[in-house]
């Protein structure tokens, strides 16, 4: 059974820079499609990043050139560095995983599912 813990949430201002965390166990992160997926108060969860079991990623045009989703095999973490952050990057950030090693960026595909860290720029 997989189990996911965030964290790294923070508040920031405009222009900052931050880095999500996702601790991964009871599986091997080089082995999933994991991803990062976002969702603001009244606001339909979205995705941000994902990163097949291969490396392959994947990036939101929102996303693209300011954040970057990486996986450390050895320490079974997935990251997620933000860089530029806007105020449109407010929301509660989730882990993701799939238990297959391609991704799709939708989020019924994932079945396991961290409980989410708050990121708030203003």
């Amino acid at each position: 059974h997989v189990q996911l813990v965030e964290s790294g949430g923070v508040s920031v201002q405009a222009g900052g820079s931050q880095k999500l965390s996702c601790q991964v166990s009871g599986s091997t992160a080089g082995r999933l499609c994991m991803g990062w997926f976002r969702q603001d108060s009244g606001k339909e969860r979205e995705g941000v990043a994902t990163i097949d079991a291969d490396g392959t990623t994947s990036y939101a045009d929102s996303v693209k050139g300011r954040f970057t989703v990486t996986k450390d095999t050895n320490s079974n973490i997935l990251f997620l560095q933000m860089n530029d952050l806007k105020f449109d990057d407010t929301a509660m950030y989730y882990c993701a995983a799939r238990g297959k090693a391609v991704c799709y960026n939708r989020a019924e595909t994932f079945g396991y599912w961290g409980q989410g860290t708050q990121v708030t720029v203003s």
